[in-house]
């Protein structure tokens, strides 16, 4: 008998434990009933209004298709007020977000600090910044200053997170060999921990200006300057070519920022 005519052997395909199976399958199910569970009051129901009364979104959107560029150089001046209320914002929160987010990271700091200040950044995220910008208002008074406060305590919540899970993710190797020469704590994060994170932690900040940017022009309805004031009187004011002219301008605004930053990241990682 030849080689050729025996069987091939069939292939060997690994097989995960069967507990590894069931938990896979228990949070496939969890998730379909979280789904479940969510659907009526979320009104999921309704998805159906999309396709028959699209009619009325359409009437309504060609009321933007003839943007008004009359006052272009006002849009822009209010845009260039919300880029600078981020810029203020973002750079305020990455420097104070720095010290909270090592007070934060398990790996550095003992569990009695790590958890109150994790508790404390948690609350900075959950709160949206128009509620800062609320706050703000009655304390400074409309203007950009009080978008700049909320944009800074909202981002310290989300830069003090970013930055303690990089910290969490470093090398523990030159900070054990720092302490081996007998320094103290603070030199081991300046010379062991920062110039790892360093390069992670300027990407963060590059990415979370884009994302306030996009914040910064809605704080305006609450009367915290910018851009987004214009808009929202605009549109209650049924002005829609303006509207449509001022949305332009805040689209090309990211899109011009987002590739100036995803060209700057790539240079830092």
């Amino acid at each position: 008998m030849t080689d050729a005519s025996l069987p091939k052997p069939e292939p060997l395909v690994p097989q995960q434990p069967l507990s590894r199976r069931m938990q896979s399958w228990i949070l496939f199910v969890t998730l379909v009933a979280i789904l479940a569970w969510s659907w009526s009051p979320a009104e999921m129901y309704r998805f159906t209004a999309i396709f028959t009364d699209w009619r009325n979104m359409a009437e309504f959107g060609q009321a933007f298709l003839k943007p008004n560029f009359l006052d272009w150089r006002a849009y822009v001046s209010d845009m260039v007020v919300t880029v600078q209320i981020a810029i203020w914002g973002t750079a305020l929160a990455a420097v104070v977000g720095a010290p909270f987010a090592i007070l934060a990271s398990s790996n550095i700091s003992p569990t009695w600090i790590v958890q109150p200040i994790r508790r404390l950044m948690d609350a900075c995220r959950a709160i949206n910044e128009i509620v800062f910008a609320l706050l703000f208002v009655v304390a400074v008074g409309l203007g950009p200053f009080a978008g700049v406060m909320a944009l800074f305590i909202h981002n310290i919540g989300v830069f003090s997170k970013l930055y303690s899970e990089a910290v969490e993710a470093i090398d523990p190797r030159p900070v054990e060999g720092i302490r081996a020469t007998g320094a103290h704590r603070l030199p081991e994060i300046i010379f062991g921990v920062i110039p790892q994170v360093i390069p992670l932690w300027s990407s963060y900040a590059l990415y979370r200006l884009e994302t306030n940017v996009r914040s910064a022009t809605t704080l305006g309805i609450v009367g915290a300057g910018g851009i987004g004031q214009t808009l929202y009187e605009s549109i209650r004011s049924f002005h829609y070519g303006e509207t449509a002219a001022q949305m332009i301008i805040v689209v090309v605004t990211v899109i011009i920022i987002d590739m100036i930053s995803a060209q700057l990241r790539k240079r830092l990682i």
